[in-house]
């Protein structure tokens, strides 16, 4: 019988070689090599992780957080770095959208 877990982890090995996974820790170097745009990115993290931490907890997100997220959006349109990160983000998270519909695929079969 196979162990699905040996898989998991060789999958978790060849995600570390694909061009996605590269090209998107060239980018996370390149925007660490820049202070502020590298806090740009701390604080919209930040704010991210409390806007889910608001809705998993039921509260509603408050205008004046959105008014935070919007200018901190905004600002971070000022750092290339952080736009080409967010890019490379972007194309990584298709690649785990496929590997996911694959993964599910048996799944969905029994529907």
């Amino acid at each position: 019988m196979i162990n699905i877990y040996d898989t998991a982890n060789q999958l978790e090995q060849d995600l570390r070689q694909t061009k996605e996974y590269q090209d998107l820790k060239v980018a996370m170097e390149h925007l660490k090599d820049e202070p502020q745009a590298y806090e740009c990115y701390q604080k919209v993290r930040n704010i991210q992780e409390k806007f889910q931490q608001k809705q998993l907890s039921g509260e509603e997100i408050s205008k004046e957080d959105l008014e935070e997220m919007r200018q901190l959006a905004q600002d971070a349109e000022n750092y290339p770095a952080l736009a080409d990160l967010m890019m490379k983000e972007q194309a990584l998270n298709t690649l785990f959208e496929d590997i996911n519909k694959i993964i599910f695929q048996p799944v969905r079969e029994l529907y």
